[in-house]
């Protein structure tokens, strides 16, 4: 994983913006950076399980099955979470929420952020379901995810995603990560 460490301005990363430099090349590829970027008492607060899920090892079972399913309708993880195959679909042409032309695929559209905290609101789809949702992240002085919630709306979303990260757990289990 490359760490970043100065902003294009000149001035000193916060933790924060380190933590979710971090997280965005996990998301977006280096699933095996993710283990040295949560912290061993970490918190994973799911929007389908009631209980909050604690310890790396849980917190890394929830975040990998996640980067593998919210990548979006028509990407390879997504499809054989969703029984499709290994295969891609194409990408669909849809509309933001704001109507404008998108294909889909996650995204962030909104972050707030101080110096250990961060709210990235993301949209994604998932099963032809349009998914917004927030990722509430904390991190400590090192930049290591110290606790994680996920928030998702509308109820149709939620089912998609509780049915697609039911999926992808279950074929990490299959075959053996997790």
């Amino acid at each position: 994983m490359t760490t970043v460490s100065i902003r294009t301005d000149g001035t000193d990363l916060t933790p924060i913006d380190r933590c979710i430099n971090n997280w965005h090349s996990v998301l977006f590829g280096d699933r095996a950076a993710l283990a040295s970027l949560i912290a061993d008492d970490a918190v994973f607060r799911s929007p389908i399980v009631y209980t909050p899920q604690r310890g790396k090892d849980l917190v890394l079972m929830y975040l990998t099955g996640a980067s593998m399913t919210f990548g979006g309708d028509g990407t390879p993880d997504v499809a054989a979470a969703a029984g499709a195959g290994d295969a891609p679909a194409p990408a669909p042409t849809t509309t933001d929420a704001d109507g404008k032309p998108w294909d889909g695929r996650f995204r962030y559209v909104r972050k707030v952020t101080g110096t250990h905290d961060a709210v990235l609101e993301f949209e994604t789809t998932m099963q032809g379901t349009y998914v917004n949702g927030v990722d509430m992240i904390r991190c400590d002085d090192s930049g290591t995810i110290v606790d994680f919630t996920v928030m998702i709306r509308p109820l149709q979303a939620v089912n998609a995603v509780h049915q697609a990260m039911g999926a992808t757990l279950e074929r990490m289990k299959a075959q053996g990560g997790g």
